[in-house]
């Protein structure tokens, strides 16, 4: 018989002190990023709200759309923001998406749910400037709000609900409970209620769109973790789901097939599947 437990829990979700070379990250996406904006321009800071972080870029490829993918950047909800994922963008728009990159609200000056609504509102605005079908794609804690989307309490107008075909969660979080035993919480402040009525695997799915969780098999345990919850649950509610375990992927270079047209998450994301 073998037990389970974690005694440390700011460990479990610490990722950079985890991988080699992990004090890399997030500094070695921004050239990349910038050098992707420096040829495909795109639509810049378009203002979906009031706040000075309400805004979004959007790339559109050559010719009309086939629809629009929205990338939910990560970092626990606490920083970063959309200059530093430009280049992601690269493979959905080589296939003919626009691709749009919000930044958002972040804790402690916003609360997480707070998020999740700004989240919603950039969709709706860029959803408003694309037509067809909408794929939505998060990174960690952007996964997330991506799931969250498509959540029985989404934010979302049913009219955009019902345009969304695809969520792809990338090392997402799915049940914040685990959080309040990190110092995390420090900034996020979650308490035992908020963080439930926060969580996606805790909720009913919404709308008829599927759900891909997408996870590195070299990432820290409690991320392979949540994806599996998240995919066991939603399957058991009847949704349809894709659960993966990319090989040879931490928590970090696992985006990088993103900004390949024929990368393994371009696919995933743009349905080429």
């Amino acid at each position: 018989m073998i037990f389970h437990a974690i005694s440390d829990w700011d460990d479990a979700y610490a990722n950079g002190p985890n991988i080699p070379a992990g004090d890399q990250w997030p500094a070695r996406w921004v050239g990349p990023a910038e050098a992707f904006r420096a040829v495909h321009g795109g639509e810049r800071d378009i203002a979906y709200g009031a706040g000075e972080r309400h805004v979004l870029d959007l790339f559109r490829p050559q010719g009309e759309p086939k629809g629009l993918v929205v990338f939910v950047h990560g970092g626990f909800w606490v920083k970063l923001d959309k200059s530093y994922w430009s280049h992601l963008a690269g493979g959905a728009r080589a296939q003919g998406w626009a691709v749009a990159v919000p930044s958002y609200p972040l804790c402690p000056d916003a609360g997480i749910g707070e998020i999740v609504r700004a989240i919603g509102a950039a969709i709706e605005t860029a959803a408003g400037m694309v037509a067809g079908p909408i794929r939505l794609a998060g990174h960690s804690a952007g996964g997330h709000l991506a799931t969250s989307m498509i959540c029985e309490d989404t934010p979302l107008s049913p009219a955009v609900v019902d345009r969304i075909v695809r969520v792809v969660s990338i090392s997402g979080l799915h049940d914040l409970r685990p959080l309040l035993n990190t110092k995390l919480n420090d900034d996020l402040r979650l308490t035992a209620e908020t963080a439930a009525a926060l969580s996606p695997a805790l909720k009913r799915p919404a709308g008829s769109a599927e759900l891909v969780t997408w996870v590195g098999a070299g990432e820290r345990n409690e991320f392979i973790r949540q994806s599996r919850l998240m995919a066991n649950i939603w399957t058991g509610l009847g949704m349809r789901v894709a659960e993966i375990e990319e090989p040879d992927r931490h928590h970090f270079n696992i985006l990088d097939s993103m900004a390949d047209p024929q990368g393994a998450l371009t696919v995933a994301i743009t349905g080429a599947i």
